[in-house]
């Protein structure tokens, strides 16, 4: 019964995060995934109902993912949830390790203390192992809680580090100590709560009198269309069409990841022609588009600038291998590379979809400048990992901007989902956010992570909006997750010496 309740638990979790956003949901969800652990027999039990927690969690959290498997991996319904059921139980194994390790080490230290710990070293391994997978991390639904004040100074994991102290301490009340063993955490959980309002005074952002007038497009074209042949002319024209209106109004237009079909090198003339007129417009226009080296068969998924520069430019400034340019670090596994590829290929569609096999752009690379702004950018998936954000930040950088294509994902989370993760930047690194999107959801975002404008999902749609700027210098941006991660390992190790002292190894 208590692996049941546990399942259904993590299901709740789900309707913590956008669309639904039960903020407070987590703190009652991990309350009894702490008192479980507390209460079962061995760590290998509590791996277990870590284990049901976690399919719970994940099983209805990132559902969305079978939309793109069902709909284009071209698997049947059997195969595309076997695919769906292996991912699912590999995420789980890291709320299962969370637990093991926490009943392991019970006793040694007080139970909040002791799981925020462990709960921390398993999210950071589930951000870097296979590449990554940090979805759902549970500091995400706090975007309009009273804790999202916390991460201009903790980042994400700092939010989830706080709720798990929280919701242990209210565990840990109903544990059989002494008083003093009992009360303190809920003494400090009371104050991590009352003090959250008060850091808005340390948010390490102002603004600034500088303004920046952008215009963000949404052309909605199918998925199933995006890499038909026929389609290129079609898909480039609706997207010339959507903006032609709005150019010389703007400072800076931002078209979606690979709004332009056609790869690069063969798209010369459309790409020469809009970097004339944004420049005879005064304007700047960043687009998604394939970079493909006809010699040597490398493909990368690249953002470029075309039109001014910078605001005093003389000229348009595009030719084809300009340095103003991002390519996609973070490459999405299945869906923009293959692991053993020779091998998997061969066993189903879903391993040989258009546009499966890119090149890794470089981990660092020069912020993107259009019409004399600085803006940190992020394709897709990326925008889930701030390390990354923060190693590409400098002193001239001036917004952050995301690019993505969710039509893969339907009508489901999904989207939603990704909007509220680049909120929870625009809130850690105190500066304004644009996303923009094929068909869903794009959006301004101020540097407090809330939203200013957002276009309907799966229409045509254009946003204008005029961005007040910032000068940021947050505590999170200058130091990371490190002292979060420093000190979770101070008490692991801390409480792994106490448990070897009273084992009398």
């Amino acid at each position: 019964m208590v692996a049941v309740s546990l399942l259904l638990a993590g299901l709740a979790n789900t309707l913590a995060f956008a669309p639904y956003t039960l903020w407070w949901l987590p703190l009652l969800t991990l309350a009894w995934f702490s008192a479980a652990i507390a209460n079962s027999t061995t760590p290998r039990q509590a791996a277990g109902y870590g284990f049901s927690y976690g399919v719970g969690w994940f099983g209805l959290g990132i559902s969305w993912v079978h939309v793109s498997i069902d709909q284009f991996g071209g698997l049947p319904l059997a195969g595309s949830l076997s695919l769906m059921a292996l991912l699912v139980a590999y995420l789980a194994l890291f709320p299962a390790y969370t637990a093991w390790l926490s009943r392991r080490l019970l006793g040694t230290l007080s139970l909040p203390l002791l799981l925020m710990a462990c709960w921390t070293l398993s999210e950071w391994l589930r951000s870097v192992l296979l590449t990554g997978f940090p979805w759902l991390s549970l500091g995400y639904s706090q975007t309009d809680s009273l804790f999202r004040h916390y991460a201009p100074l903790l980042g994400e994991i700092g939010i989830s580090a706080v709720l798990v102290f929280i919701a242990a301490s209210l565990a840990n009340l109903l544990q059989r100590l002494s008083w003093p063993a009992r009360c303190w955490p809920a003494v400090v959980s009371v104050l991590l709560c009352l003090l959250s309002p008060l850091l808005v005074q340390f948010k390490g952002w102002h603004h600034n009198n500088e303004q920046l007038s952008v215009l963000l497009v949404q052309g909605n074209v199918q998925q199933e269309l995006r890499w038909v042949p026929e389609q290129e002319w079609p898909t480039m024209l609706k997207y010339l069409d959507l903006t032609r209106p709005h150019l010389s109004q703007h400072q800076l237009v931002i078209w979606p990841e690979a709004a332009v079909p056609r790869i690069e090198p063969l798209a010369d003339d459309f790409l020469e022609n809009l970097d004339k007129s944004a420049f005879y417009s005064d304007t700047a226009v960043i687009t998604g588009i394939i970079d493909y080296n006809l010699k040597t068969q490398e493909a990368w998924n690249n953002l470029i600038v075309l039109g001014k520069q910078t605001a005093d430019a003389n000229s348009g400034h595009y030719f084809h291998g300009h340095a103003n340019r991002f390519s996609k670090h973070h490459l999405l596994p299945i869906g923009e590379f293959v692991p053993f590829e020779s091998f998997l290929r061969q066993l189903a569609p879903i391993f040989d979809l258009p546009m499966s096999s890119f090149n890794r752009g470089s981990y660092v690379q020069p912020n993107l400048t259009a019409n004399g702004f600085h803006l940190l950018p992020a394709i897709c998936f990326e925008i889930a990992f701030p390390a990354q954000i923060r190693a590409n930040l400098t002193s001239e950088t001036q917004l952050l901007l995301t690019v993505s294509n969710d039509a893969w994902f339907g009508d489901s989370i999904g989207p939603h989902q990704h909007l509220q993760i680049a909120r929870m930047r625009a809130l850690e690194f105190g500066l304004p956010l644009l996303r923009a999107t094929n068909n869903g959801i794009t959006a301004t975002i101020d540097a407090d992570g809330q939203i200013r404008q957002r276009a309907p999902q799966f229409s045509e749609a254009v946003i204008s909006d005029s961005m007040q700027l910032t000068d940021a210098a947050t505590l999170y941006s200058l130091l990371g997750n490190s002292p979060l991660y420093l000190f979770c390992l101070i008490l692991l190790v801390l409480s792994w010496y106490k448990r070897r002292v009273n084992s009398g190894v």
